[in-house]
Formats: C-alpha cells, sequence, structure tokens
C-alpha cells in the first residue's frame, strides 16, 4: 500500500479528503493540463498529487471512479507531472451522455499530444498502470484491475533521474465533480522487456 501522507500537491483541488488509502478529490471549474499543439493554447492550472521515486523501474496502479462527471471534458486519472513542459497522463474525458474519450496526452518540451478512442459514457470507473523503464514509460487501462490493455509507449525526454508520479482530475470547462482514486499500489515494472528486435549497436 501507498502511504498518501508523503504525497504532494502541485495545485489543490476545490475540496479532497484523504484516508486509508483513498482520495477523493472534488474539482474546480477550468481546470486543465495542456501545452500549446492544435489549440494554441496553455493550461497547467490542474490539481495533481504525487509522489516521488528515483527508481528507473517500477508499475503505479491506481483505481479511478467517476460516477458525478457529467460536462464536457471532466476528466480524472493517471499522472506524471516533472513541470509546467513536460508531462504525460492517462484518462477518460467525457463528452457527451452517447460516448466519453479515453485516451493519453505526452507533454515534451511544451508540446503536447493526444490519442483516444471513444468508449460508451456508461462506462464510471477505470484502472490505469503506468510503467517506467529508464526514461521511456507504458500507460494500460483496465476495466477490472485484472486485464490490462495498452494505451501508450512513450518516451520522455526529462525523466533523467527522479521523477513524480500520481493522480489528478480537472474540469477544464464551467463544471466540477467528484473524482474517487483507490487501489494505489507501487510495485516491480510489470512492463516487460522487449523480446524482439535487438537494440542498435551504437
Amino acid at each position: 500500500m501507498i502511504d498518501l501522507s508523503q504525497w504532494e500537491w502541485t495545485r489543490e483541488p476545490a475540496f479532497c479528503t484523504i484516508g486509508d488509502g483513498r482520495l477523493e478529490v472534488v474539482t474546480k471549474p477550468h481546470t486543465d493540463l495542456w501545452q500549446r499543439t492544435y489549440y494554441h493554447f496553455r493550461n497547467d492550472n490542474a490539481p495533481v498529487f504525487q509522489m516521488r521515486a528515483e527508481e528507473k523501474f517500477f508499475s503505479f496502479t491506481v483505481r479511478t471512479a467517476f460516477e458525478s462527471a457529467h460536462h464536457r471534458f471532466d476528466q480524472c486519472g493517471v499522472v506524471m507531472y516533472l513541470d509546467s513542459e513536460n508531462w504525460l497522463k492517462g484518462s477518460i474525458e467525457y463528452e457527451n451522455e452517447r460516448f466519453q474519450h479515453l485516451g493519453s496526452v505526452v507533454t515534451n518540451g511544451g508540446w503536447s499530444d493526444w490519442a483516444t478512442t471513444q468508449i460508451d459514457a456508461s462506462v464510471k470507473s477505470m484502472w490505469y498502470r503506468l510503467s517506467r523503464r529508464e526514461d521511456d514509460f507504458c500507460i494500460e487501462c483496465s476495466p477490472d484491475g485484472v486485464r490490462f490493455s495498452q494505451m501508450r509507449v512513450c518516451h520522455m525526454s526529462a525523466a533523467d533521474g527522479e521523477v513524480r508520479f500520481g493522480v489528478y482530475a480537472c474540469s477544464p470547462e464551467d463544471s466540477s465533480f467528484k473524482a474517487v482514486f483507490t487501489n494505489m499500489e507501487l510495485t516491480e515494472c510489470k512492463w516487460l522487456a522487449h523480446d524482439g528486435q535487438q537494440p542498435d549497436e551504437d
């Protein structure tokens, strides 16, 4: 189990409760994380709650629940926030009564990208697993915490030592909702070493 008393807020939410491995967050309106790409704006005010680790190989798992998410772009999930221009996140973003976006954002050097797939709006919980292998990372998701599916493999140029990672929740538009985070666990790296093509010779 993870000791949440050792975690740190980058920015605090409207309201939160912490206890017995459970975190509840109520978001503030007009909070988000995004840098430049396509939309040409920069948002860097979402609440982020993280721990620190120097280990080069690990996996962090968390279950998210967001029953009250109801407005476009309401979201919560896993995050690794190094600074305003270098971070990644995996989450579900509410869109409308029919569908939401399950996706990930990777931001390197102040430019964000967004990879998504549509899922049904009835989904109100999701597990995520963030794994580190030195300066490469993998984000996975699971509906049950048992069978995980890969969402993204990426490189983080700024992740050359200690990293900070954890959870976030935000409401980019005029909205607010409660996000619940449970079942947080830090383990050995469950993202196995590649067993196919060998690395190029330097």
